[in-house]
């Protein structure tokens, strides 16, 4: 903690926030959380970040009342687990709950949900204000949709599938195209699969991704796969198309082997 402390009061980190000041919609927030446990029950788990700013001589009543929400979340489908963070006397002053589902449509749900707002009318008089932040997935940076409500990333397993119907071929393809031609320059191997992997990145990126995306928009934004026959088709639609690529590329190797 005294190594952390002195990070966050130290010159060069005030200097790069000042030099960063106008990347930022509002001043920047920190949350110091000490302990916790880390989750290794699903891979694809998603965690919210909440810190409240208690009223003085509220704390207990927050205690109380937290207590009340944990036990509505326990009900709640895909619940892993909360964890309560109290101030640390010196470098953070909120409360901190961060809490676990097992996807994110399960957060969101939880989030939304009726029960969940009437627990903050409850909750409302025991502190002024609070703020929500979710941790980003594993390949968000692959799945960005709309503003707004179909903003949100599918589940961890979606993007997986995803990735994996567009990098198979990818990959199948500069084996045949690039890996032969490099075979045949010489090129020693940990530099020609360098080579592959940068082009098989810049094509996932900037020309396959955004056209699963659009693809299988129907199946990857939760906000319009709410239905198991949608779940069904889209999987469906995935796994046809690895069918088809390695049917494909096995008639094609088998031509050219």
């Amino acid at each position: 903690m005294d190594h952390l402390t002195a990070w966050l009061d130290s010159s060069r980190r005030q200097a790069l926030l000042q030099e960063a000041a106008e990347f930022f919609e509002g001043p920047p927030t920190q949350e110091v959380l000490r302990g916790g446990t880390p989750s290794e029950r699903a891979p694809e788990a998603v965690t919210a970040v909440i810190s409240h700013d208690v009223r003085p001589g509220h704390e207990q009543a927050f205690l109380d009342w937290q207590q009340k929400a944990l036990e509505a979340q326990q009900q709640a489908p895909g619940f892993m687990g909360s964890e309560l963070f109290r101030p640390v006397q010196g470098v953070q002053e909120h409360w901190v709950v961060v809490f676990r589902f097992d996807s994110r449509e399960h957060l969101d749900e939880w989030l939304e949900s009726d029960v969940r707002q009437e627990l903050l009318d409850e909750g409302s008089q025991h502190f002024v204000s609070f703020d929500v932040r979710k941790v980003g997935s594993a390949f968000s940076g692959w799945f960005r949709f709309d503003e707004g409500k179909d903003s949100a990333a599918p589940p961890n397993w979606k993007q997986a599938m995803s990735v994996v119907l567009a990098l198979y071929p990818t990959v199948m393809v500069l084996n045949l195209t690039v890996g032969i031609g490099l075979q045949a320059l010489t090129v020693r191997e940990y530099i020609g699969l360098f080579l592959s992997n940068v082009l098989s990145v810049s094509a996932l990126t900037w020309l396959l991704m955004p056209l699963v995306n659009r693809a299988l928009a129907f199946w990857l934004v939760p906000g319009r796969c709410t239905s198991r026959r949608t779940q069904v088709l889209g999987t469906g639609v995935v796994v046809l198309g690895y069918l088809v690529s390695i049917g494909v590329f096995g008639l094609i190797t088998h031509q050219i082997w």
